[in-house]
């Protein structure tokens, strides 16, 4: 039944080897199938594997990461290599794509996520190692933001590695950890876009007491609540391989369930896209109408919102406005949007870093106080 509209046309070959489970080969192994009844017709030939976690539990075909190598009418070779790409967090079809834009998401998400790692890596020493850049609440939330990010990253990176070994236990606490590394992440950008609109907005009359701290409460805790109840409801919602035909990520430790995967992930992260965006208009119609004041005598407006335009367009990166892409990846513009979600996102730590560190002058100016020697450095005095 889990092969739908398609009937199974060769015989099924089965290899194991004893007291071992053979995954992750650096070739896979290659298989020649011999058609039972020839395809004069040249119909459409998918490979499958027999997935023993589909129908919960019952077994069924599963596709995913099968590619068909060659056909003709009395033949076909098959290989399976399963591959994970970025967008596979936040895929609302959740379902399987072409195997080569597999691939190809597959090296963009990973060398994105290692770049970032390493940028984000970069941001954090510099902020840690001088305490003037870390004095200010927003330098406080960005460190925070980094460390969720980077984490989310490492284990994003790891994952797969560790999904090998096969380990249920394993596999359900990499999954909880990316799951609530994913929302802190966003709750951060939340809290970001907030410091944001107090800061340009609201900036008298402003005052919190213990700001930071209640803000590390909202930005670890407010995961933590949701993994938790996810937990004890049930912690097999975690795992790896697929438990519903709808869900094909069988080499990658993540949510299984598509009801939990929707509230737990989707409504919690539209929620802090709609919060961002609305932030983010909120501060671009505030600089517009101070600017359009200050320099509509002197003629210079236009340009001066065209810079403002730029300078904010560019926080739409920090803020998390990027992942947006994923809430259009349907239908025929489906992979387009996946290689933007990709692209964008994986690089997420390397914008920061060229917001917060490239472009911002007191880190500029504290770097070269401290790390620079001849005449690239400052005197502290400068």
């Amino acid at each position: 039944d889990s092969l739908k509209k398609e009937r199974l046309n060769t015989y099924v070959v089965s290899a194991s080897i004893e007291n071992a489970s053979v995954q992750n080969l650096n070739e896979p192994v290659t298989i020649t199938f011999q058609h039972i009844d020839q395809n004069t017709g040249s119909a459409a030939v998918h490979c499958v594997f027999w997935d023993f976690q589909e129908n919960n539990g019952l077994g069924g075909w599963n596709t995913s990461g099968c590619e068909m190598e060659y056909t003709d009418m009395n033949y076909t070779i098959c290989f399976c290599n399963h591959l994970t790409h970025f967008g596979v967090l936040l895929d609302l079809s959740r379902t399987e794509i072409d195997i080569i834009h597999d691939r190809i998401l597959t090296l963009i998400s990973y060398a994105g996520c290692g770049a970032s790692s390493l940028f984000l890596g970069i941001t954090l020493v510099t902020y840690l190692a001088l305490e003037k850049l870390r004095k200010d609440n927003p330098s406080k939330i960005l460190l925070n933001l980094c460390a969720a990010l980077l984490m989310l990253n490492m284990v994003f990176l790891t994952n797969s590695w560790l999904s090998s070994f096969n380990q249920p236990g394993l596999c359900i606490a990499v999954a909880v950890l990316l799951h609530y590394f994913l929302l802190a992440a966003f709750t951060w950008m939340c809290l970001e876009s907030v410091q944001f609109y107090l800061a340009l907005v609201k900036v008298f009359n402003v005052y919190v007491p213990k700001y930071i701290f209640k803000c590390c409460i909202a930005g670890w805790g407010m995961p933590a609540i949701v993994i938790t109840i996810v937990v004890i409801i049930n912690k097999d919602f975690y795992g790896n391989g697929s438990h519903s035909e709808s869900n094909p990520f069988s080499n990658f430790c993540w949510i299984q369930e598509n009801v939990v995967f929707y509230i737990s992930v989707v409504a919690y992260v539209f929620i802090i896209f709609l919060t961002n965006t609305a932030m983010f208009i909120t501060v671009l119609l505030q600089i517009h109408s101070v600017k359009s004041r200050t320099q509509k005598r002197s003629g210079l407006w236009k340009r001066g919102f065209l810079q403002d335009l730029k300078s904010t367009f560019s926080l739409m990166f920090i803020l998390g406005l990027t992942w947006g892409f994923v809430f259009f990846a349907w239908g025929a513009v489906r992979i387009l949007f996946l290689y933007l979600f990709s692209i964008f996102n994986t690089l997420q730590g390397f914008f920061i870093f060229v917001f917060h560190c490239l472009m911002k002058e007191e880190v500029v100016k504290q770097c070269r106080v401290h790390f620079c020697w001849g005449r690239y450095h400052l005197s502290n005095y400068s």
